[in-house]
C-alpha cells in the first residue's frame, strides 16, 4: 500500500475507493459506503485486512463531511463526483467500523504502530468518530458558550 500521509485519502487504496464511489450511480453511493463499513465489521474478531480498514475510514470521512462539525473532503484523491445527502443511518455503521479498525487484530493498526505515527493517525480516526457521534459539534458549541 502506498501511503504518503495520515489523512483518510492519503493512500493508494483510498484513492482507488474514491474511484469506486465515483463510478457508482448517485443513488447507490450510500450503499457503497455501507458495504465498506460491513466489510470491516463483518470479520468479527478475525484479523482485519488493511485495505478494508482504509476503505472504511475513507467512507467514514465522506459521511462525517456531511455532519455538523465535519470537515469537507478536499483531497485531490477523494471522490470527484458530488456525494448526495447521505442518510443519518450511516453514522452508527461508520462508528462501528472505525471502532473495529482501532481494535486488534487489525493490520492497519499494526502498520501505523510500526511507523511511529500511530498517535497522530489514531487522533485523526478518533476525530472522525467524534464528528459521527455528534460529540465534536457539542464540544465546539461548548467552546462558543
Amino acid at each position: 500500500m502506498g501511503t504518503w500521509d495520515i489523512g483518510p485519502f492519503d493512500n493508494d487504496t483510498a484513492a482507488d475507493f474514491s474511484y469506486t464511489v465515483d463510478e457508482a450511480p448517485e443513488d447507490q453511493r450510500a450503499g457503497v459506503l455501507l458495504t465498506a463499513f460491513h466489510e470491516v465489521t463483518g470479520v468479527g474478531d478475525e484479523y482485519l485486512d488493511a485495505d478494508q480498514s482504509v476503505e472504511a475510514i475513507a467512507a467514514a470521512a465522506l459521511v462525517a463531511a456531511q455532519c455538523p462539525g465535519g470537515d469537507p473532503v478536499t483531497s485531490s484523491y477523494g471522490p470527484k463526483q458530488p456525494i448526495p445527502p447521505l442518510p443519518d443511518a450511516l453514522r452508527p455503521a461508520a462508528v462501528e467500523a472505525l471502532d473495529r479498525v482501532l481494535a486488534e487484530p487489525s493490520e492497519l493498526l499494526e502498520l501505523w504502530e510500526e511507523s511511529g505515527e500511530e498517535q497522530e493517525w489514531k487522533a485523526g480516526v478518533l476525530r472522525l468518530r467524534a464528528v459521527l457521534t455528534g460529540s465534536a459539534a457539542q464540544e465546539r458549541a461548548g467552546e462558543r458558550a
